[in-house]
Order: structure tokens, then sequence, then C-alpha cells
């Protein structure tokens, strides 16, 4: 099942006060982008982002679930109602996540 539109519609509405959100279409779902970094998706019509440390103490019972078949275990993120929570936990979670590898040259 691919996420719906509205789905990703409300997620970028709940992180409006973020600047630098970005999301990129990959086979029906969405990855996320804060600030240039990959900061989870949209998979299912569920958010999950990566366990990052930051991630994982924000969240102490959140939930590890797959993305899709044969991925890494991500992190569910259950409140999505919050705006204030979703702000804080990007926020949080910036510090620890890989910069983006550089574009190959052709």
């Amino acid at each position: 099942m691919a996420t719906s539109r509205e789905y990703l519609e409300f997620i970028s509405e709940q992180l409006s006060e973020l600047e630098e959100i970005t999301y990129r279409a990959m086979m029906g779902e969405y990855i996320i982008y804060y600030r240039g970094k990959i900061v989870g998706g949209i998979y299912d019509n569920r958010l999950l982002v990566k366990p990052v440390k930051a991630a994982i103490g924000y969240m102490p019972t959140a939930r590890y679930e797959l993305p899709y078949e044969g991925a890494k275990e991500m992190l569910l993120v259950d409140e999505v109602d919050n705006k204030e929570f979703l702000t804080g936990l990007f926020n949080a979670m910036y510090e620890e996540l890989p910069a983006p590898k550089p574009k190959k040259k052709k």
C-alpha cells in the first residue's frame, strides 16, 4: 500500500515550523530531508525516522518497524498530531544524522 497524497500533505503541514523540509517521491513512498539530511520517510501512511540516539532518547517507547521488505528498521513516530513534538524531534536528531553523500561527477 502506497502513501496517500493526503497523508503526505498532513505530515508536511505538521513539519511546517521547520525550515528546509523537503521530500522526494520513491516508489509510492516519500523520503524526508531536513536541511539536506535524510531524517526518515513516510511509508504506508506511517512516519518513520532513523533510529539515531537522539530519536531513541526522544521517543523511548517507540516501536521499531520496517519501512519495506528488506530495509533496516526505523522508529515509528506515533505523535504525528503534535507539531511541537515533531519539531523538537527533528531538531534533536539533526546533528546525529549523516551528512549527505557528495554527488558523483559525470
